[in-house]
């Protein structure tokens, strides 16, 4: 092997390592949610500020996220889409090959959950249609960054308290992060348990976002969430 290619695959390889870390893997599921301050980052991870500066510093160095000092803060971002697309092309490589990571959707989501999820193009037409309700359950914050066209944002912690505010007369599809975060498998479930009709989006914003459909950003007018019949729900 040439110099030349050994070198490459060194600095490859950096990459590669970056990626071998429980934590460095749900930081890079964050930020293809929408850019975070780390501190922002720390609490979702459920980390100490300084733990996950150290980890966002392993992923910078690898050519992963970019950070930006804002003001005060250090806000950090993918590098690029094709990051959040080697994400997906990694989880979906280790749960085809790698019987641990089937065990774990099978017996853990999956059993929540075993009706087939609804495809991306087949959401986007009934959602135009206002055939079903698109519920974001995940925290505003992220919601704000990206969502999928005409979504509502109840983050699960609050779908309880605000479920008189979905309309009862269609079928509600929940989404998160990606196909195997657990809060589109849990409020499926409490859905289901309040007698609503509710599946789950295949995927989350990344992988629609990486089929090229369209993403809506920011909050709704007046701090509300929009409901697919022009109606608005404020915010308790």
């Amino acid at each position: 092997m040439s110099s030349v290619k050994k070198e490459l695959f060194a600095v490859i390889a950096r990459a590669g390592k970056a990626l071998g870390h429980p934590h460095r893997l749900e930081l890079l599921e964050l930020l293809a949610q929408g850019p975070r301050p780390v501190e922002a980052l720390a609490r979702a991870l459920g980390a100490s500020v300084a733990t996950t500066s150290h980890h966002l510093q392993q992923l910078r160095q690898a050519g992963l996220a970019v950070g930006e000092k804002r003001g005060k803060q250090v806000v950090y971002r993918l590098s690029g889409e094709d990051v959040a697309a080697l994400l997906i092309q990694l989880r979906s490589v280790a749960e085809a090959h790698l019987a641990e990571v089937q065990a774990l959707v099978r017996d853990h989501l999956e059993a929540r959950d075993a009706l087939e999820p609804v495809p991306a193009d087949v959401l986007l037409e009934r959602a135009r249609t206002g055939e079903v309700l698109v519920l974001d359950v995940r925290p505003p914050e992220e919601y704000a960054a990206g969502h999928l066209p005409g979504a509502v944002n109840v983050p699960l912690e609050e779908l309880e308290a605000r479920l008189a505010e979905l309309p009862e007369d269609r079928e509600v599809v929940a989404y998160c992060r990606g196909p195997h975060c657990v809060l589109a498998f849990e409020a499926v479930a409490r859905l289901r348990e309040a007698g609503r009709q509710a599946r789950r989006l295949e995927g989350g914003l990344p992988e629609w976002r990486r089929a090229g459909l369209p993403v809506e950003a920011g909050e709704p007018v007046s701090d509300a969430n929009r409901m697919g019949d022009g109606q608005t729900v404020e915010r308790p």
